[in-house]
């Protein structure tokens, strides 16, 4: 989603929340320490688990593997998480939550279908306001009962991190007193699975228990790491094995999994279909059909893709949303709290989430809680269950684990010339590719050095902080009033900046799609024009000093890349060109077939350039070789001619990282070479 107007911030009160928090001090608090800020408390962040552990009788390594689960151990100073939760233990605060307010999938006159042959316009009413509860109860409150368990204001727990790990401390003591489970340091760390569970603020028990077996992997493994604030913890690797019968006690819901959940086993999952109905639009008497096409997937056609979304909203209200047949349906979504999925559409089907139909009919959409520009951060534990889930569909699949083929939204080119303004910018540039490979077991390597023609985009995504502008504002490019640019919370991010020449005073490269006019992009952090994002693969076209020059919508953009810090990694594989004797070449948002491969009864998809050239001499990285496809679905029933059938030419395209989104352009336009060919000295 690409959402990030937002109305000023309001609070209210949800009496459910403080009822929860209510009932979780109902065994009475654990003592209270000394406020945070004291003089006396350790200043050392691993000090500081352990007087924590020891001043509530939480084992370490339980406290440290349940912030490792939250967090990483980081402390995001201030800023909340998509579920509302501060801090390295992850404390939320309902009232944070519900003072932003969802949006929806998709803006007013969009078609996220992406098929002029078959268009969708949504209801703005259902756009604007998309309802249901952002959270399950009992993770809304935990700030508040934390304030109680410790004496420490509420304020000081969002920003203070040796606070927050005492109040995460406090609340995992007092789960185990109400399980009437041991309590001390010394405790066998075992015992302590159904504190564990309940912390996951779950209200399942098969996503309870999921969060609850992450933390004791993490426990057997072990971890080490800087955090965001420059303070080195470690997890000692320990063999626990828990036991598991506090989950019993806590009483959370069961759901069943039916047969075909087309997920991982020991992943928290439920069945939430999508609709695949008719309705009748109320002003004009249409007939029609949402909110997804039937398939048979990948028996008809190859799923090439997975796109990852961001909800521009909460899990609830998004859920709702994907419920109603006038909308339009994706394949997952995540729940940021607890990394909860929920499955809507079969893979075999056809979901209308990317707003292009040539990437919609070969790939399957998830979507994750959060919000790209708010200044919320993603989840460990959402990043986990994903790269679980993502890891095992392309794996069923066959779907290379790379860049340019598990796509951002963001990444999704328009189809004509005309969408590519409108097409959106999820998950946005603070979500970690980097970590989210590593934890798909697919780790972005160097595999070249500077003579082999390619640099693959990685830098180090807490050091790496752009001053980006802009957030909860409307986007450049709208026309509504925008009120004056707002600097964003620095913090880490996967975007590295593109200029125009080898200097930070040198402007932005310009994306002409979104401005057609030639001036240079902003850093207004929904314009992602001027970025080239972790993972992602380009041309080498120059390198300078510290600067690195890529082949970027047809010109150099250069970034800062140097040897000292580096922000990308040399890379060896294939570049395209245009053939001897092309000046330039078009480059298309979809890999459509040629006329001729269309039968009588189904019209003509016309293959439509972008506004953007291919010149001769320059080189983009090869990211596939695909078939020329279009899939027809334009009838309930399957009845109109030609419906449900997949229209195969000899067209044959390259997929190509020629911006921040990826391309395609026609084989025989183009040379295919090994990147070291011709590649800068």
């Amino acid at each position: 989603m690409h959402r990030p107007t937002l109305p000023p911030r309001g609070r209210i009160v949800l009496g459910a929340a403080v009822a929860a928090a209510t009932a979780l001090l109902a065994t009475g608090p654990v003592t209270a320490g000394p406020l945070a800020g004291d003089p006396t408390a350790p200043a050392d962040r691993q000090q500081q688990y352990a007087a924590a552990a020891a001043e509530y009788g939480v084992p370490e390594s339980v406290l440290l593997g349940v912030s490792y689960l939250e967090s990483r151990w980081d402390t995001h100073p201030g800023q909340p998480s998509t579920s509302g939760g501060y801090g390295p233990m992850h404390l939320t605060d309902a009232e944070q939550v519900a003072a932003t307010p969802s949006s929806a999938h998709v803006d007013e006159n969009e078609d996220p279908r992406g098929d002029e042959s078959r268009p969708l316009t949504v209801d703005p009413a259902l756009v604007a306001e998309p309802t249901g509860d952002p959270l399950p109860r009992e993770s809304l409150q935990t700030l508040d009962a934390a304030a109680a368990l410790t004496g420490v204001p509420e304020e000081t727990l969002r920003t203070d991190a040796a606070a927050n790990i005492r109040g995460g401390a406090a609340l995992l003591a007092s789960y185990q007193q109400e399980l009437a489970a041991p309590v001390g340091a010394g405790s066998d760390p075992a015992a302590w699975y159904g504190a564990v569970a309940r912390y996951s603020g779950a209200d399942t028990a098969d996503a309870a228990a999921a969060f609850a077996d992450e933390v004791y992997d993490q426990i057997g493994q072990g971890a080490s790491r800087t955090t965001d604030d420059g303070q080195r913890v470690t997890l000692a690797a320990t063999t626990v094995t828990p036991d598991e019968s506090g989950l019993h006690k806590l009483g959370l819901r069961r759901v069943e999994r039916p047969d075909g959940l087309e997920c991982p086993v020991r992943l928290a999952c439920e069945w939430i279909p999508a609709p695949y109905a008719e309705y009748t639009i109320p002003k004009t008497g249409v007939v029609t059909y949402g909110n997804h096409d039937l398939g048979n997937r990948p028996a008809q056609q190859k799923i090439e893709y997975i796109v990852i979304h961001d909800t521009e909203g909460y899990f609830g209200p998004s859920v709702n949303l994907v419920l109603d047949k006038t909308y339009l349906g994706w394949h997952y979504t995540l729940r940021s709290v607890d990394g909860y999925v929920a499955q809507h559409i079969k893979a075999k089907d056809v979901g209308w989430h990317a707003g292009n139909w040539y990437v919609n009919a070969k790939s399957i959409g998830i979507e994750h809680e959060g919000f790209a520009g708010h200044g919320t951060w993603y989840t460990e534990a959402m990043y986990r269950t994903s790269a679980k889930l993502v890891r095992h569909l392309a794996l069923r699949f066959g779907i290379p684990l790379d860049r340019q083929h598990i796509l951002g939204h963001d990444n999704v080119p328009g189809t004509v010339a005309g969408n590519v303004a409108g097409m959106h910018w999820d998950p946005g540039p603070y979500w970690d590719w980097s970590h989210y490979f590593q934890l798909m077991q697919a780790p972005f390597h160097s595999t070249g050095t500077p003579h082999t023609g390619l640099v693959t985009i990685d830098p180090d995504f807490a050091a790496n902080r752009p001053a980006f502008i802009g957030c909860n504002q409307q986007p450049p490019g709208v026309p509504k009033p925008v009120p004056p640019a707002v600097p964003c919370p620095l913090r880490g991010s996967s975007s590295v900046i593109l200029r125009t020449a080898p200097s930070p005073d040198a402007p932005l490269v310009n994306d002409r799609g979104l401005r057609p006019n030639g001036t240079p992009d902003t850093m207004y952090v929904s314009d992602h024009g001027a970025r080239a994002s972790a993972g992602q693969t380009y041309a080498l076209a120059d390198v300078q000093g510290d600067w690195t020059a890529i082949w970027y919508l047809g010109q150099q953009a250069w970034f800062f890349n140097p040897a000292s810090a580096p922000t990308a990694k040399w890379a060896e594989g294939f570049v395209v060109t245009p053939r001897p004797g092309k000046a330039t070449i078009p480059v298309y948002g979809r890999a459509y077939p040629e006329r001729a491969a269309y039968p009588a009864t189904i019209p003509y998809q016309t293959i439509s350039p972008l506004q953007y050239t291919f010149p001769a001499g320059q080189r983009y990285a090869l990211g596939a070789v695909l078939p020329g496809e279009y899939y027809r679905a334009v009838s309930f029933d399957g009845s109109a001619p030609g419906d449900r059938t997949v229209v195969r030419g000899e067209n044959r395209y390259v997929q190509i990282q020629f911006g921040h989104r990826v391309m395609f352009a026609n084989l025989d336009d183009v040379l295919i070479l090994p990147a070291s060919t011709g590649a800068p000295e």
